[in-house]
């Protein structure tokens, strides 16, 4: 009876060897960045619980992250205007690429792998032209930078796939910057945001606007319903204290929808949609605020407001199995279950903007 390492051995020699999963790693179902109180950044992998299942390191401050939809491979994404984006081994930690785009660009913090894994799209700001860039890099060669099109808009932030994995979706926020000036945001009085339905050879098939007086309602953040349905959280530039709604719908093909256009509550997000999910059963959508320390719910099919739940600094959202989750500034995960919010872990760091789920 050989032994399990020879097993093993002979498999490698035959070119048979299992590959490399998530299942290594304890199946993770979250991703999100976070600080450590001694000042270190790192992205984190979660269980469906929030216990953390593994850490590995970042250069500096993270914003979002994405999964390989099969390696055990994440790439951890800089804060805008940052210029790396880490390829991470996460079973070892090992640094397998370190992506940076072109002279005259930046990261926006987000990016998705295509369906099959073969390739990542970037969003990025072409800063010298004021144009937003989707950068295209081959997955099956360490991550070379094969090409770029046009997102669509100014300032693209998220980006998703289209349900049936199609195409691109865009949340082009409208905000012109450059990194001369930091994070100032250098058009507002002009600004256009808009949502961007992009084939992957850069082609615009659907591209919606707010109306004229919502100009500077900023489409950032991003979820996808099953029936291609896209929930779109905004950031609004303008004076605050007016009932601006924050969260949106929209179903290719049709006008989109605002979520509790009249309800005063809207202010409590302080005009700020950090991150945006749908319940599993797709009846409602959610938006955290980690300026108003709030997360609000909204049935989908009336438009309506169903709840609203503190949690200092909260930000970071995703689907759970039953409900939601969400993470926060202050190290807390919770899960928010049939209008119940209850706590799940408590870490000793600072959790980022975003909870990515991987499956």
């Amino acid at each position: 009876m050989p032994s399990r390492r020879g097993f093993l051995a002979g498999l490698l020699a035959a070119g048979m060897a299992p590959a490399a999963s998530w299942a290594d790693l304890g199946s993770p179902a979250y991703l999100s960045a976070g600080k450590t109180a001694d000042g270190r950044h790192l992205l984190a992998g979660l269980a469906e619980d929030g216990e953390i299942l593994f850490t590995r390191p970042l250069p500096a401050r993270g914003h979002a992250a994405t999964a390989h939809p099969h390696r055990p491979e994440a790439v951890g994404f800089a804060r805008r205007p940052g210029r790396f984006a880490d390829v991470i081994d996460c079973r070892t930690g090992e640094q397998l690429s370190r992506l940076e785009p072109p002279a005259g660009h930046h990261f926006y913090g987000h990016g998705v792998f295509t369906a099959d894994g073969s390739l990542l799209m970037t969003t990025e700001n072409d800063y010298e032209a004021g144009r937003g860039i989707i950068g295209i890099w081959d997955a099956t060669d360490n991550y070379r930078r094969i090409g770029s099109f046009a997102s669509g808009g100014t300032g693209p932030h998220d980006m998703l796939l289209k349900a049936d994995g199609s195409g691109l979706v865009v949340a082009n926020g409208g905000i012109e910057t450059h990194p001369d000036s930091g994070r100032a945001k250098l058009n507002i009085p002009t600004m256009r945001p808009n949502l961007s339905y992009l084939d992957f050879d850069g082609e615009i098939t659907e591209q919606v606007e707010l109306e004229p007086e919502l100009h500077k309602n900023s489409i950032r953040h991003l979820a996808i319903r099953a029936d291609g349905t896209v929930g779109f959280a905004m950031q609004w530039q303008g004076d605050l204290g007016a009932d601006v709604p924050i969260v949106g719908l929209h179903r290719p093909g049709t006008p989109p929808r605002l979520m509790a256009e009249d309800d005063p509550r809207l202010r409590n997000l302080n005009g700020y949609g950090g991150s945006i999910a749908f319940t599993p059963d797709g009846r409602q959508v959610a938006v955290t605020s980690p300026r108003g320390s709030v997360m609000q719910v909204f049935d989908c099919e009336s438009g309506e407001m169903n709840g609203e739940y503190g949690l200092a600094d909260v930000c970071g959202l995703a689907q759970s199995r039953a409900g939601l989750i969400a993470s926060s500034g202050t190290g807390k995960v919770v899960e928010l279950v049939q209008g119940q919010l209850r706590p799940l872990r408590s870490a000793a760091l600072r959790w980022d903007n975003h909870l990515i789920r991987l499956n």
